[in-house]
């Protein structure tokens, strides 16, 4: 993800994140989509034709098994900017978890890498009528 963000510079860029349940309550990450060609300096809206075709390629690379694999949430940078999410962000997370298809919760990671040594990141958890929780994250590596 460093390098992706490296080669972005100033513009935002994002995807989804996929992960795989150790147990209940408990997920890792085990691949992540990236647009690089859609964002600009102070926003990201993922294309949604690229990120159909990864899921499609996920799935079918983890045999179907939604159980242990499946979506987990979004991510995107802001670049020089504060890795607090935006009231869009927020907004976007909200209407996801409250809408119409059927997902219970759902993470926004938001990072930043200005330098090579740099990786910020915050991860705020999303589900259906709570408030959002946030957790920061910073790795030197």
């Amino acid at each position: 993800m460093k390098a992706m963000l490296a080669r972005a510079a100033d513009r935002e860029i994002g995807g989804i994140l996929m992960a795989r349940q150790i147990r209940p309550g408990h997920y890792q990450i085990v691949d992540f989509s990236v647009d690089e060609l859609t964002g600009e300096r102070a926003h990201f809206v993922r294309d949604h034709v690229f990120h159909n075709a990864f899921l499609d390629a996920f799935f079918e690379r983890t045999g179907y098994d939604y159980e242990n694999y499946n979506y987990i949430g979004e991510w995107h940078s802001h670049p020089r900017l504060p890795i607090v999410p935006s009231l869009t962000d927020l907004k976007t997370m909200e209407d996801l978890v409250n809408g119409e298809r059927d997902i219970p919760f759902a993470v926004l990671l938001v990072v930043r890498s200005d330098t090579p040594r740099e990786f910020l990141a915050m991860a705020t958890f999303h589900q259906r009528g709570t408030a959002p929780e946030p957790v920061q994250i910073k790795s030197e590596s």
